[in-house]
């Protein structure tokens, strides 16, 4: 167990902690360099086309230090503010983490996040400066605002290269000597955290955990804390990154184990452990579930519906699976008079919303209708004290019977070259956000502190900020409290009929705004038919917004080849009437894209 060093990698996205897990896999031998590829820990075809990391990954090596073998657990984690609980996961699973930060562009927000959640669990932090080797490095500028941060010593920071291997010797030196060995009681009772689920068609629920106190044997039955769940285990090993065989897990050790379990809620995130007692000695109400992991909440609500009302169980089947390999996915059954049978969905974030849907596509073949993004209401009633949680605008009750809504604000954190500032300024006054204060890292870095609503934040704000500070800005969030606010249900009307899916509750005094935007990209996007279609934004009865795509032209004179001019206008006459009939009876089909396409205004 003294030779056991747990530590994972955190950063802010695109800093290159997958790049530097790569070249600790080749330089401690764990994988052969006929068999390296780049993001090699990133398995998803998605996370190597958009560059990111969506999944925590672990992977054990082993090492050669001082003429002593070493045992290293990393967790390769995501960077992106929408995953922030993967790190919260990986972190309750290690003694140390490296500080990851891009020596071209400095301390970023996401930085600072992932530093306050190492330290509130008390690990080990290592400094450490990545592509160096970049031309744009400015190697002592980033160096002065880590030491502003963390408080160290500038010659603590380690400067290395994950893309050409320079100092990544020298890192490893530094993990072993700073990171402690774990601190588990061998003769104690077992207890493991899990801090990670992925499904397996053959077995079952594979639980990657850190055992902490006692050991786990192949043919040991397991049980779970907080479920009650009970199980034989299939298979028990690490991950190298593939899977290898063994036949214990011993206190310190992070690892899978495949438990057989079919449903998650019997294997959830965050469980503890321990070994099957006799029915005589059970006494599981005596033992500590393992603390240092918290259960995310998701913060955007948005429904998925199935094209086709009979894929209903294909759709449900497929978000079970998602959900088995997503501790943060969560979603439950409803109905809509409009779009059928679906289901309401919760996400972290936009991000995290295109990933499953993007999921949904390739892994299942499914093309779900999808409508606008939500988050969390709270409805106080008139006459009543009854305070309701609204998840969506059509469960918003009829305007005299609310006597209040309020809306999740949250802390925005924006940093940003100095020179952006006022750019970024007029951005946030674009928005209903509010100014705190603002904190120098260094003379030409600034840290930004905001109240806004959840809502502004999440759509497209991101993009917005990247737009307005050439790409320079970073920004970071978290949940602070609900306020009350002047909010009105916006429809959307397709040819006269109300299309639930594009629903939204805005601001009063901005919903001539976003209907007017909305029906605009609604004339885009939508494929002309053989009628005029009518797009509109309404209040109520109170139509504030319209659009209108005009009908395909039939050329119904082309066989015509003289004769008086009445012949022409009784042929056209008639066409114009049948057109007035499809109009009136005519359905719009709406593309699954355009769902999507409309939120990206």
């Amino acid at each position: 167990m003294k030779n056991i060093r747990n530590f994972c990698i955190i950063a802010h996205i695109d800093h290159g902690k997958s790049t530097l897990s790569d070249r600790l896999l080749e330089v401690t031998g764990t994988i052969e360099e006929r068999d390296m590829k780049e993001q090699l820990l990133d398995t998803m075809d998605l996370e190597r086309e958009r560059g990111i990391t969506i999944k925590l990954q672990p992977v054990q090596m082993q090492y050669k230090y001082n003429d002593t073998d070493y045992t290293l657990n990393l967790i390769d984690t995501p960077g992106h503010v929408d995953f922030a609980y993967e790190v919260s996961r990986s972190l309750a699973a290690v003694e140390g983490a490296v500080l990851l930060v891009d020596a071209s562009q400095g301390v970023q927000a996401q930085t600072l996040t992932n530093l306050y959640f190492a330290l509130e669990q008390d690990l080990e932090i290592i400094p450490v400066l990545n592509k160096i080797d970049l031309p744009n490095a400015d190697v002592d500028k980033v160096k002065k605002e880590i030491v502003h941060i963390l408080g160290c010593s500038i010659d603590d920071i380690l400067a290395v290269s994950g893309k050409t291997g320079e100092g990544v010797k020298e890192l490893l030196g530094e993990i072993i000597t700073q990171v402690p060995c774990p601190k588990g009681k061998k003769d104690q009772k077992t207890r493991a955290l899990i801090f990670d689920s992925v499904y397996d068609s053959y077995k079952g629920v594979l639980a990657y955990v850190r055992v902490v106190d006692g050991a786990i044997n192949k043919y040991d039955h397991i049980h779970m804390l907080a479920t009650g769940g009970e199980s034989s285990i299939v298979e028990l090993g690490h991950l190298h990154p593939q899977y290898e065989k063994c036949d214990d897990l011993l206190t310190g050790d992070i690892g899978y184990i495949a438990t057989g379990f079919k449903g998650v809620s019997e294997c959830k995130v965050g469980d503890t452990i321990t070994l099957k007692q006799s029915a005589k000695t059970a006494d599981y109400d005596n033992m500590k579930q393992l603390p240092g992991y918290q259960e995310v909440q998701p913060v955007v609500y948005a429904s998925f519906y199935p094209l086709d009302g009979s894929d209903y169980n294909v759709m449900r089947d497929a978000l079970e699976k998602l959900k088995l390999n997503d501790g943060a996915f969560r979603f439950e059954p409803e109905s809509n008079k409009a779009l059928g049978r679906g289901f309401r969905c919760g996400f972290l974030g936009l991000l995290h919303l295109e990933i499953i849907q993007a999921r949904l596509e390739r892994e299942f073949d499914m093309m779900p209708t999808i409508t606008t993004p939500s988050v969390v209401y709270k409805v106080h009633k008139k006459d009543t004290d009854e305070v309701v949680d609204i998840f969506s605008p059509t469960e918003l009750p009829d305007p005299s019977q609310v006597e209040s809504i309020e809306e999740p604000f949250v802390k925005l954190e924006i940093i940003a070259p100095s020179e952006y500032l006022g750019k970024v300024m007029e951005l946030m006054n674009n928005t209903r956000a509010q100014y705190n204060m603002t904190d120098y890292i260094d003379e030409t870095r600034m840290q930004l502190t905001f109240d806004a609503p959840l809502m502004d934040v999440i759509v497209d704000f991101h993009d917005q900020l990247k737009s307005v500070s050439s790409g320079y800005a970073s920004m970071n969030y978290e949940i602070s409290e609900y306020r009350v606010s002047d909010l009105v249900k916006l429809d959307i009307l397709v040819a006269g009929d109300v299309v639930d899916a594009f629903a939204r509750i805005v601001p009063r005094d901005r919903a001539h705004a976003e209907g007017k935007a909305t029906v605009e990209k609604l004339k885009e996007v939508l494929p002309r038919q053989n009628f005029v279609i009518a797009i509109q934004a309404a209040i109520g009865s109170k139509v504030i917004a319209r659009a209108t795509i005009s009908a395909f032209r039939k050329d119904v004179t082309a066989g015509l080849y003289g004769g008086d001019i009445t012949r022409k206008r009784k042929l056209l006459e008639k066409q114009k009437k049948g057109k007035k009939r499809m109009a009136q009876s005519g359905k719009v089909d709406i593309p699954p894209e355009a769902f999507l396409k409309v939120l990206r205004k």
